[in-house]
């Protein structure tokens, strides 16, 4: 993002692995945070403290980060999100995703964490087609 700015922009979608036990409340954490502003924060902590992430957890970490705690398990009891990522998930369904992370650069299907410059190389050939 840093590399492209104004150029490009990047959307993020939930879509909860339904076979985790935890992975809908993750995504109900993540949103909680983004509430408060720190989005990637949550995010960078749910991938380092996975499989950790119980509700208990969830809230531990939300402390860490210095949200304000109430309102973040406010948010994540009530499920405040449950519609988001209910939509998103119908959205994946419909793409036919099966895998995370999955990336859509103009419409093309890119599967699986990939290195930077597998990305950037894809990124340039769209910013190519791009009409001025």
């Amino acid at each position: 993002m840093n590399n492209y700015k104004g150029r490009i922009r990047l959307i993020i979608k939930n879509y909860p692995y339904k076979y985790r036990d935890y992975s809908h409340i993750a995504a109900e954490a993540a949103l909680a945070a983004k509430d408060q502003g720190k989005y990637w924060e949550m995010h960078d902590m749910l991938i380092k403290k996975s499989p950790q992430l119980d509700r208990n957890s969830l809230i531990k970490y939300a402390k860490e980060l210095g949200l304000d705690a109430r309102a973040f398990t406010d948010s994540i009891d009530k499920m405040k999100h449950s519609d988001l990522i209910e939509r998103d998930k119908r959205l994946a369904v419909d793409l036919d995703l099966y895998n995370t992370p999955t990336y859509f650069i103009n419409g093309r299907k890119v599967i699986g964490n990939r290195p930077y410059e597998y990305l950037k190389k894809i990124i340039e050939e769209e910013l190519k087609n791009v009409k001025k």
